[in-house]
């Protein structure tokens, strides 16, 4: 409508002419326009160079920048300008996405961009483009090779200004390796990343054996290799997939048990699922433990640096397997994905579903006809030079002649003209002479030309043979993919299960360790451990690997059990911080065992001495102190971690202290200067926590006692070993001597005892003794057995020399107090 007062522009004889269009056809077209652009121009990778169109053109911009991993790195946003200026009419943002992802580790199997500042996390987004900078990675330089030689077509931008490569050489076959994800319209895109060698090694086989069907590729591309490592459960349907080009596959993360604190345990996560970070799954979890639906987490941490790679820590509360608590956190976290692989990629311009023969088939054309035009490309420019070489080594042959008609010529096309008649030259041979400088005349560029044409001549037939022989040509393309195997190549991350394999069945266990009856160890170097159930160990006869154990206890997995220390404390603690011992027909390894002091806090000088149950029933407990003081104490328990059984004078220590089973055993003592002294425990009247124990042995000048226990039943032997006192502990083997405990006569309490070890020469002391049943077990200090001499019927003989020292004694473990023969 024209302004008032001006003039309409339209003519006076001007008709409407309007174009009536329906509307559903139109939405239709602008629809399948719009369709065909993103499927076309955004969406789908092309199956030959596995890259989306964006993909393709950064790497085709930074090459053509000369952002060569030799080169310095550039501001990201710089690449992105060229690349949106030049091939890309969209959004910066989705450009530096795409470049982002391409530079990667946990996105792309084999990264195509090198990064330099943050390029994000699994749950972070990278920095702006203008805080980062990149150039290619080597891997790109191969993606990228020959672009320049005539070996891919060239199409028009898209204002028709610039031209750009429909597909690149891609050396490397990235869409297996890489994958690639994308969503169309009314079509979508999902592969999974795999190992580069292990396709290379498909490639070359298929090469040699185009019939080859997909078992035999199998063999090679077992399955896929996922940037993060982690694990994939069940391959059927990675085996569908690669048949028919869709299917499924579960990814686990990688994770271990391990004790993360001296008393508990904790599930270390180290590896996650392909594109699942942290902070999800710890999100998860969290949400899980408020609801309630998880129990048994006491903690999360993520330790995850640079210096140690993905550590996820979660602290498993005592008394729960962590096991089956893995189990449920694989079936309510994101420890546990599925991937869907749909292999939908461009095959001559068209959306196709490829299984894996398909996809390898596409690529291995795509290289036969790269490398055909290479070689036809490097051919054309060899026979060129040829041409001129030959040319410039006729001339240098007559140059005197040559220079004279030059010389004599009026012009440059007379000249030419002359050359080309006189000398039987073509027009570029002709202008090539003209052109020729000065200092090319010497004598050693005839040697030169010589040389040159010789190496142009079996160039020339070499690539003539590639290009007449198909069988040469599948040669050169095999090598070429094993050189690119052997320069990008990395060992497979990911670990391929046919099944979930697990041990614990997290619908069939329960996630809290049952309270079954058990045994409590405690051995002779200070470990800690339980049995797996209820059995006695040491049923087979066998002997010990490692160690002694000298006490242990009937008690329950989520029982609670006393440890009696030389200062006469019981000290709380709990069986679910011991390590579980696996069964065994000898008796328990405690190798693997648990150390008291990770457990319990020690005074300077105080060490474990045997292990009761925390009960108010029963005859007690019986300890001897080193002064020769006896007692039994009633079965008090307090609600505290510790608390003290005797009363102890200044410079006293208890040095054996035991559970009674029935309160008749026989009570034992033995003195450094070798006296024993047994009787009945009926003969000690229990006193209460503070009283200070009663005489239970008189000692000579200058003994004290070096042992005291308990026995019950008549095959019990008395083990002694002699030396100086004056020796360091530990550092004298000393003489040995075992004797059957009949051989000493009981006598009354607070009385002197019987000889039971005669002192060779250079000898004043027992170093150990021990008294219990048979038959004995001995121990080095390092936990490592040693053998006893046979047993002595002479109660006060002299010992045999021992090999080692000695530092512990104990009896089977079937046969200790506190197990009994009738358990």
């Amino acid at each position: 409508m024209a302004r008032r007062g001006t003039k309409s522009p339209l003519p006076d004889d001007f008709e409407e002419h309007i174009l009536d269009i329906d509307v559903g056809d139109e939405i239709k077209t602008s629809f399948l326009e719009y369709a065909y652009s993103v499927i076309y121009s955004r969406a789908l990778p092309d199956a030959r160079d596995g890259l989306k169109p964006v993909q393709r053109r950064i790497l085709y911009t930074m090459d053509d920048m000369s952002l060569r991993p030799d080169r310095g790195h550039v501001k990201s946003a710089r690449v992105v300008g060229e690349v949106m200026g030049k091939l890309h009419p969209h959004g910066d943002s989705a450009i530096y996405d795409a470049l982002v992802r391409q530079a990667q580790p946990w996105s792309m199997r084999l990264p195509m961009v090198d990064g330099h500042g943050n390029f994000g996390s699994p749950d972070d987004s990278p920095a702006a483009m203008r805080y980062t900078e990149c150039r290619m990675a080597p891997a790109a330089v191969a993606m990228t090779g020959s672009l320049d030689e005539d070996t891919v077509d060239f199409k028009p931008n898209y204002d028709s200004r610039e031209l750009e490569p429909s597909v690149l050489p891609a050396a490397i076959p990235h869409l297996l390796v890489n994958g690639a994800t994308g969503i169309a319209v009314g079509m979508a895109t999902n592969i999974a990343p795999h190992n580069l060698v292990e396709v290379v090694q498909a490639l070359r086989h298929l090469i040699k054996k185009p019939k080859a069907d997909l078992d035999d590729l199998m063999r090679f591309i077992p399955g896929p290799d996922l940037p993060t490592g982690g694990k994939i459960v069940g391959l059927d349907g990675v085996r569908d997939a690669y048949a028919t080009g869709r299917g499924s596959f579960k990814m686990r993360a990688t994770a271990r048990i391990e004790s993360v604190t001296p008393r508990r345990k904790g599930i270390v996560v180290t590896e996650m699922p392909y594109g699942v970070g942290t902070e999800r799954v710890v999100e998860r979890i969290k949400v899980l433990v408020q609801s309630k639906k998880i129990q048994g987490i006491s903690d999360i941490k993520d330790l995850t640096d640079r210096t140690n790679g993905l550590r996820l820590v979660i602290e498993v509360k005592n008394g729960f397997v962590p096991e089956a608590l893995l189990e449920q956190l694989y079936k309510l976290t994101p420890l546990e994905e599925s991937f869907g692989i749909n292999a939908v990629a461009l095959v001559d311009g068209q959306p196709r579903t490829l299984g894996l023969k398909e996809m390898l088939e596409v690529y291995l054309a795509h290289r036969l006809d790269v490398v055909r035009r290479r070689s036809a490309y490097r051919r054309g420019k060899a026979a060129d030079r040829l041409h001129l070489v030959e040319g410039l080594l006729l001339a240098i042959l007559d140059i005197d002649e040559v220079i004279q008609l030059i010389r004599t010529s009026d012009n440059a096309a007379a000249a030419k003209e002359r050359l080309m008649s006189v000398f039987d030259l073509t027009t570029i041979q002709a202008e090539y002479i003209l052109d020729m400088p000065l200092r090319r005349l010497t004598k050693f560029s005839t040697l030169e030309l010589d040389k040159e044409k010789t190496e142009l001549q079996e160039q020339i037939e070499a690539l003539d043979a590639i290009l007449n022989d198909e069988q040469r040509l599948r040669e050169v393309v095999s090598d070429e993919l094993a050189e690119v195997a052997k320069t990008f190549g990395t060992p497979r991350r990911t670990v391929l299960l046919a099944s979930a394999g697990t041990s614990v069945s997290a619908a069939s266990a329960s996630v809290e360790i049952p309270d079954d009856p058990c045994f409590a160890f405690l051995s002779s170097s200070g470990l800690l451990a339980r049995s797996q159930d209820a059995e006695i160990p040491g049923q087979g006869g066998g002997r010990a690997n490692h160690d002694a154990v000298v006490s242990a206890v009937r008690t329950t997995a989520r029982g609670e059990i006393g440890v009696l220390t030389s200062r006469g404390r019981v000290l709380r603690t709990q069986v679910l911080d011991m390590p579980v011992l696996p069964p065994s027909a000898n008796d328990p390894n405690l190798q693997g065992g648990l150390p008291l002091a990770e457990v319990l806090q020690l005074e300077a000088d105080e060490r474990p001495l045997a292990l009761t149950t925390l009960t108010d029933d029963g005859p007690g407990l019986a300890l001897g102190t080193r002064h020769g003081v006896v007692k039994r104490v009633n079965p008090e328990v307090l609600n505290r971690d510790e608390w003290e059984v005797i009363s102890l004078k200044d410079g006293d220590e208890v040095v054996g202290a035991l559970q009674l089973a029935t309160g008749t055993e026989e009570l034992c003592f033995i003195t450094s200067d070798a006296q024993l002294l047994h009787f009945g425990a009926d003969g000690v009247r229990p006193q209460g926590r503070a009283g200070g124990g009663i005489a239970g042995i008189r000692l000579n000048a200058g003994a004290e006692v070096v042992w005291f226990g308990a026995l019950e039943g008549e095959d019990a032997v008395v083990v002694t070993a002699s030396g100086s006192s004056t020796a360091l502990p530990g550092t004298e083997p000393g003489s040995v001597k075992v004797t059957p405990f009949t051989e000493y006569p009981a006598k009354g309490r607070a009385t002197g005892g019987v000889r039971c070890h005669r002192f060779l020469r250079g000898e004043d002391a027992l170093v150990l003794a021990w008294a219990g049943p048979a038959p004995a077990r001995a121990a080095a200090a390092s936990g490592a057995p040693v053998e006893l001499p046979p047993a002595d019927g002479r109660r006060d003989g002299s010992g045999t020399p021992g090999s080692i020292p000695v530092v512990a004694v104990a009896a089977p473990v079937a046969r200790q107090p506190g197990v009994g023969a009738d358990a």
